[in-house]
């Protein structure tokens, strides 16, 4: 309780809120796994037994693996540069957040799981500070980094260590994103080859959202930023929009994103903002609309039903929730049982059809990805990505 300048009681002005009782004193504290209630506990758990431990992983390095907790616990690594929809507001604030990732690692897939934020946003620093720490890891899993930034980031990580890295606003959006298209294009009875999309967005999530759907064989994909669709007449572009520019867009289309919808058969929005009911009216019958930005969707769910087939969102008071916790936890596990040394397109691809195929035969317009506590994702996602490490022999 606090007090006024005359020492009187005030009031706590969190607790009416149930969000801050769940944060109070953070939400993770570590466990030991081995009791010490003798001093025979205490020489083997420390010195002298643990030297003879250390002695065998300082001679053969890949003991460890066997004998420290390290090959399972990811470290959650932010610069809380991109936090939610909060944007940049410092490594202290995204703490929460990443607290929150922990605990999704470990309830979902008995992972351990450190949240660790840096006061830096220099990409060399914290490349160099990441690869410094990573022994202590088995998976590196960078969040709330913004763009372009966190493509550097990650693609230097990914080269340097020998342990899964990924981005999950990126590739966790995009693996999730693939898994509801592939379901909602069932439920409208077409192939993905046969759909025009429109990415609203060209950051983290947009890119790798584009790239999984080339991948997947989706026929085209216009993508827009703020400024309008990105096309070969664009002076402005970085170098990721530029590769975007030579792989999306065929009809070569240089107006804005609104335009771009009419006719179009999905709207997938990663960017916030709003879109006017025209612009899905425009859309092509029997449309799909993932809107995903959060809390508020980029187009009203309510709306976007009176044109779309199918509507998804982020939101989890909403059907059709796309969710990151669909897909990392069992990514970083099944990468971790199959000791993957790094997470490839072909896992990511896998993790998408898994999750799309726990919604099996039940898919409906109202169901096309399974709900984030369904015991089955983790699982499926985790036996998928690590057989796919095993055929692809990435693995140790």
């Amino acid at each position: 309780m606090g007090g006024n300048s005359i020492g009187e009681p005030t009031t706590d002005r969190f607790a009416d809120d149930p969000a801050f009782a769940v944060h109070e004193g953070g939400k993770l504290s570590m466990v030991c796994t081995r009791a010490i209630g003798s001093m025979a506990d205490l020489a083997l758990t420390y010195t002298p037994g643990v030297a003879r431990v250390s002695s065998a992983i300082a001679a053969e390095p890949d003991l460890a693996r066997r004998f420290t907790w390290a090959p399972r616990v990811v470290a959650v690594v932010s610069d809380g540069t991109a936090v939610l929809g909060l944007g940049d507001i410092g490594p202290a604030a995204s703490l929460p957040v990443m607290e929150g990732k922990a605990c999704l690692f470990k309830e979902l897939a008995g992972l351990s799981a450190v949240p660790v934020v840096l006061a830096t946003t220099d990409v060399d620093t914290i490349v160099e500070t990441v690869a410094a720490i990573a022994p202590s890891f088995g998976g590196i899993n960078l969040e709330d980094i913004s763009a372009p930034r966190c493509f550097e980031i990650e693609a230097r990580l990914r080269e340097r260590l020998d342990i899964p890295v990924m981005h999950d606003d990126q590739h966790g959006t995009a693996i999730v994103v693939l898994a509801a298209l592939r379901n909602a294009a069932k439920v409208v009875g077409r192939p993905l080859a046969d759909l025009r999309v429109v990415v609203a967005g060209a950051g983290a999530a947009g890119v790798a959202c584009t790239k999984i759907l080339l991948e997947a064989g989706v026929g085209d994909i216009a993508v827009a930023d703020s400024k309008g669709v990105l096309h070969a007449g664009r002076e402005d572009l970085t170098p990721i929009k530029r590769w975007l520019v030579e792989n999306t867009n065929r009809a070569g289309y240089a107006g804005t994103m609104v335009g771009a919808l009419e006719g179009a058969d999905v709207y997938l929005g990663l960017s916030g903002g709003s879109v006017p009911e025209a612009a899905i009216a425009s859309m092509a019958p029997g449309c799909i609309v993932f809107s995903l930005a959060n809390p508020t969707p980029e187009v009203d769910p309510g709306m976007a039903a009176k044109y779309a087939a199918v509507v998804a969102t982020g939101r989890s008071d909403l059907a059709n929730q796309i969710n990151n916790v669909l897909a990392f936890p069992g990514i970083f596990r099944g990468a971790i049982d199959a000791g993957a040394r790094s997470i490839t397109e072909e896992m990511k691809l896998a993790a998408a059809t898994a999750i799309a195929d726990v919604v099996g035969d039940e898919v409906r317009a109202d169901y096309i990805v399974p709900s984030p506590l369904d015991g089955r994702v983790v699982d499926a996602v985790a036996t998928a990505v690590a057989s796919c490490a095993r055929e692809q022999g990435v693995t140790r």
